[in-house]
């Protein structure tokens, strides 16, 4: 079984919406779909913003339905030219940008994890991301990139910082749950990959409305997601 963990109720409608045998659980005050597409059985949860809620979201979608693959889906942040607003990057690795031990000796986004020793990066399945990105590319007026993705408990909006991100770990997008649903699948080893749509770039998106852009990634992630559950 797949897990699909969205950032937007948006692509999970989207999601339920093109499926069957849907069963709807309460955890936690998280409410796990389970469902079939094509005949492929998943269960998708929607997390919430921040790690903290990713991390739960994630700890108890392996506990409680042990998949063989997590999925992170949502919209991010660039933090790169080279994708735009409408783009997708699908995750090769995921930082915690934000965690900073480094009055400990640690680099910054360095971490111990238990059992496991320092950790900086949180590898996504390449398989998976490869898949990904075959099918991203289907997608019309569309630019694809692989790259690593940042992930903290804070929403950047100004351009200094974004760089400033890209310079240090060299991510090409940032949002706020990929590297904690990457931190918590290394732990339980759980291979994870992450799919995420451009929702604002470096060039701050003037004239960009961004309700409407979020029912067109949605839109985008929704098609991605269902072609990938039916190979």
């Amino acid at each position: 079984m797949i897990g699909i963990i969205c950032a937007m109720q948006l692509e999970a409608d989207g999601i339920i919406a093109l499926s069957e045998n849907v069963k709807e659980t309460q955890i936690g005050g998280m409410k796990f779909y389970t469902a079939a597409l094509h005949g492929r059985e998943f269960v998708l949860v929607v997390c919430g913003e921040g790690k903290v809620n990713a991390a739960m979201c994630t700890a108890t979608l392996i506990r409680e339905y042990s998949p063989s693959l997590i999925i992170n889906s949502g919209v991010a942040g660039a933090l790169s030219p080279i994708v735009s607003v409408g783009d997708i990057v699908v995750g090769s690795k995921a930082i915690e940008h934000d965690m900073n031990c480094t009055a400990l000796g640690y680099k910054q986004g360095e971490l111990n994890l238990p059992g496991k020793g320092l950790c900086m990066y949180f590898d996504c399945d390449k398989t998976a991301a490869t898949r990904l990105t075959l099918i991203c590319r289907e997608l019309p007026d569309t630019r694809v990139a692989q790259g690593i993705i940042a992930s903290g408990d804070v929403f950047i909006s100004d351009r200094k910082k974004r760089l400033l991100l890209n310079d240090r770990f060299g991510a090409v997008a940032c949002e706020m749950e990929g590297a904690a649903i990457g931190h918590v699948c290394r732990a339980f080893e759980v291979p994870f990959v992450i799919l995420r749509a451009i929702s604002d770039d470096l060039d701050e998106n003037k004239g960009v409305d961004f309700k409407k852009f979020c029912q067109i990634a949605a839109d985008k992630t929704v098609t991605v997601l269902g072609k990938f559950l039916s190979e």
